[in-house]
């Protein structure tokens, strides 16, 4: 399902136009968005928690030249499911 279909199907649902469906969908992808920024954990009942975690820096090393390098931190965001959710996935 792609983001055309999605917000078609979430309208039919809804009883709102697919204009004002996909407008509510961007505002509330703004504000996770906005919360993610401020590194708060966003948490849906019955789907699960978003949440950024900071990865550590790590040195690697090149197999073909063996040459090590420094992999700066960086932010990921993390997902994990609630337990329902992973009962319905199955």
């Amino acid at each position: 399902m792609n983001n055309k279909d999605f917000i078609a199907e979430l309208s039919r649902r809804l009883g709102y136009t697919s204009k004002d469906t996909a407008a509510l969908m961007g505002a509330v992808v703004a504000e996770m968005t906005e919360q993610l920024e401020d590194e708060n954990v966003i948490m849906i009942q019955n789907i699960g928690s978003f949440e950024v975690k900071k990865k550590q820096e790590r040195v690697v090393v090149n197999p073909s030249t063996q040459q090590r390098m420094l992999v700066p931190p960086k932010l990921i965001l993390n997902f994990k499911p609630s337990a329902s959710f992973k009962e319905k996935m199955q």
